[in-house]
């Protein structure tokens, strides 16, 4: 589990990997148009962390952009605004947007302080990029749910109220909400059907890793139940539970057992390999999704190990907002652009890597 000393804070470590971020990509700052910061760590009421990290562009203030906040979902919100920033802006801007996202996430003294964490990730959003988002692919769900909060009327403290089992639920609720709307924006707008097997990477919001493969687990389930099981390896499995109530499928330990077991080969291919950074660092919150696509680079190859790869993201922060999109892994520029781009993101995914080797073993 990471943590941070107390010469840290959240406008520390997220501006660490901005500036990791210009350096390393030779970013020139009067080039950036836009940055939006996710995070739910609060160290001020009304200033931005986005603020703060403007001390990294000089005499550039014409950027757009604020900090934004839902739980773990406040990173990819900032991740689609910079997006369709740049879609609404490049042809009168021709500038890029940068994406922020970091978190602290701590617990009062209990069962839950091992599912803390800490941790930030930063990203370059323009056109002809390596990994392109599909345009229209993006569903959401969003409600009204009491499972976590951090309350500032009569007593405000750090730590979280949670309702562990409300939160759970509440997780696989816009899991299944959003696969649904997913497979039918798919179905519309690409006219092409949409199960499990047409992504080689499935990446979740991760609170602990278990979840995760439950997660997966599901959409396999929901897979059999659309008549999309040929990739499931033991789809017999899952019959028993073919009529069973949905809210009950998210307690019942048989059908839990079933359906782990049917996904369990699909998910040590496509989603266990790049649990790497969650495991060792635990719950990053608003980073918790993208560790594991600097944990797919780390573990890649060359580009063309993974040129062509499609990948599904499953992000949620509760309160509670959720969204499915997805992205493919393309070389939409010249081919050296995409090779300098590939380049780039290994070596910064092998060096997030080796940094987790180096850290302290305390017994």
């Amino acid at each position: 589990m990471a943590f941070c000393a107390d010469n840290e804070d959240i406008a520390s470590i997220c501006m660490t990997v901005l500036a990791n971020l210009l350096e390393r990509y030779e970013i020139n700052i009067s080039t950036v148009g836009f940055l939006a910061v996710g995070t739910e760590t609060l160290i001020d009421k009304s200033k931005g962390v986005k603020t703060q990290l403007m001390e990294l562009f000089g005499a550039n203030t014409d950027i757009e952009g604020v900090d934004v906040k839902n739980a773990c979902f406040g990173g990819t919100q900032a991740l689609f605004h910079a997006v369709d920033w740049v879609y609404a802006n490049w042809q009168t801007e021709k500038r890029y947007a940068i994406v922020v996202m970091g978190d602290i996430a701590i617990y009062e003294p209990g069962a839950a302080r091992c599912t803390g964490g800490a941790g930030a990730f930063a990203a370059l959003i323009g056109p002809d990029a390596l990994i392109a988002f599909d345009r229209g692919l993006r569903a959401s769900y969003m409600v009204n749910a009491w499972d976590f909060y951090k309350p500032i009327s009569g007593v405000s403290k750090e730590f979280p109220v949670v309702n562990g089992p409300i939160s759970l639920a509440s997780y696989f609720k816009a899991l299944d909400a959003t696969y649904k709307a997913y497979r039918d924006k798919a179905s519309r707008i690409r006219n092409s059907d949409v199960d499990i097997s047409s992504f080689d990477v499935v990446m979740f919001h991760s609170p602990f890793c278990r979840h995760v493969q439950k997660a997966f687990a599901r959409l396999c389930y929901w897979d059999y139940l659309n008549g999309a099981s040929q990739h499931i390896c033991e789809p017999a499995r899952l019959k028993p539970f073919c009529s069973m109530q949905l809210e009950e499928t998210y307690t019942n330990r048989d059908f839990i057992s079933a359906a782990l077991a049917a996904s369990d080969s699909l998910f040590r291919t496509k989603v266990d390999p790049y649990l790497l950074f969650n495991r060792r660092i635990g719950n990053m919150y608003t980073p918790s999704l993208y560790a594991q696509l600097v944990a797919l680079f780390h573990r890649s190859s060359s580009l063309e190990s993974i040129l062509g790869q499609r990948l599904l993201f499953f992000s949620y922060g509760s309160g509670a907002a959720s969204a499915m999109f997805s992205a493919t892994i393309c070389n939409s520029g010249e081919n050296d652009s995409a090779r300098t781009q590939y380049r780039l993101m290994k070596e910064s995914a092998d060096a997030a890597a080796a940094r987790l080797e180096s850290r302290i073993c305390v017994p």
